[in-house]
C-alpha cells in the first residue's frame, strides 16, 4: 500500500497527525532553540504531516512507505535543529528541501544504478556542501556557490548530482499543504517570461501600432523574414533609398516610444 493510503506508517497514525499554526511553530521554534526538549518534540510532531506530503512523490520506487517515512523523519529533525529562528523564512520552507534530501541520499546509496566512486565521493561533498550552506543561509544554494565552496568547477557539481540523482517530472508535487500543492515547476525560475519581459513586449506592440501600414510591412519584410533592402524594395514597390529612409524613422519611433 502506498504512503498515501496506508494509515500508519512507523507506528503513527497518520490520519491523526496534528496540524501546527504558524503562531505555535514560531513559539515552539524559540523554546526548542533554548533547550527545551518538550517543545523540540511538539514540533517534530506536529511537522510529521509535512513529511507525509513529501515521501508521496517517492512512492512506487519499490521502497517501502515506512521506510521512506523514517528517512523523511530524519531529515525533518535536522531542519528542526537547524533552523534559524532569526531568519524571515517559515519553517516548512526550509524544512522540505531538507527532507528532500534526506530521502534523495537514502535512495542514492540503495540504488542499482552503478556509478563511479569519484563520482559518488564528489556527490557526497556536494550534499554536504549543499546542507551546510542551507544551515547557514537558510535557503537553496545556487550550483556556483556549491562549487565555490568545494573549490571545484561548476560542471563537476553538476554532473555529480546528474550521476546520483534520478529523473524528475515538473509536475510532481514537493509539497501539500491546506489542499495547495507545490510542484516541482513552481520552484524552477524562468528567466525568459519574466514581467519587465512582458512589460518590455506590451510597450512595443503599442509602439509598433503607432506607425504607418507601410513603415509596419518594412520592419516585418526586414526582421521578420530576414529579406534585404532590395528585396524589400522589390515587394514594396519603393527605391531602396527610400526603403532605407523609412527603415531608419521606423525604428528611431520605436525607441523613443519604448
Amino acid at each position: 500500500m502506498t504512503a498515501a493510503g496506508k494509515v500508519e506508517l512507523s507506528g503513527v497514525n497518520t490520519a491523526k497527525l496534528k496540524v501546527l499554526k504558524s503562531e505555535e511553530s514560531a513559539e515552539l521554534l524559540k523554546r526548542a532553540k533554548n533547550g527545551d526538549k518538550s517543545a523540540r518534540e511538539a514540533l517534530i510532531a506536529g511537522n510529521l504531516r509535512l513529511v507525509l506530503s513529501v515521501i508521496q512523490k517517492f512512492t512506487g520506487r519499490g521502497e517501502l512507505a515506512d521506510d521512506l517515512f523514517q528517512i523523511g523523519c530524519i531529515g525533518l529533525i535536522k531542519a528542526v535543529d537547524n533552523f534559524d529562528i532569526s531568519q524571515q523564512v517559515k519553517f516548512s520552507t526550509y524544512g522540505v528541501p531538507m527532507i528532500i534530501g534526506e530521502v534523495r541520499r537514502y535512495l542514492r546509496d540503495n540504488s542499482t544504478l552503478r556509478v563511479s566512486r569519484s563520482m559518488r565521493d564528489t556527490a557526497y561533498r556536494v550534499l554536504q556542501a549543499r546542507e551546510a550552506l542551507i544551515n547557514r543561509d537558510q535557503r537553496e544554494p545556487s550550483v556556483e556557490q556549491i562549487a565555490r565552496e568545494l573549490g571545484i568547477k561548476r560542471e563537476d557539481v553538476v554532473f555529480a548530482m546528474e550521476a546520483v540523482t534520478e529523473p524528475l517530472s515538473l509536475y510532481e508535487p514537493v509539497f501539500t499543504g491546506n489542499g495547495d500543492a507545490i510542484y516541482v515547476m513552481d520552484q524552477v525560475s524562468d528567466t525568459k517570461n519574466t514581467d519587465e519581459r512582458w512589460t518590455e513586449q506590451i510597450a512595443l506592440n503599442e509602439a509598433i501600432g503607432k506607425l504607418s501600414e507601410r513603415e509596419r510591412k518594412i520592419l516585418e519584410l526586414r526582421f521578420y523574414e530576414g529579406k534585404t533592402q532590395m528585396e524589400v524594395s522589390a515587394e514594396v514597390g519603393i527605391s531602396q533609398a527610400q526603403v532605407s529612409r523609412l527603415e531608419k524613422s521606423a525604428i528611431s519611433r520605436l525607441r523613443k516610444c519604448i
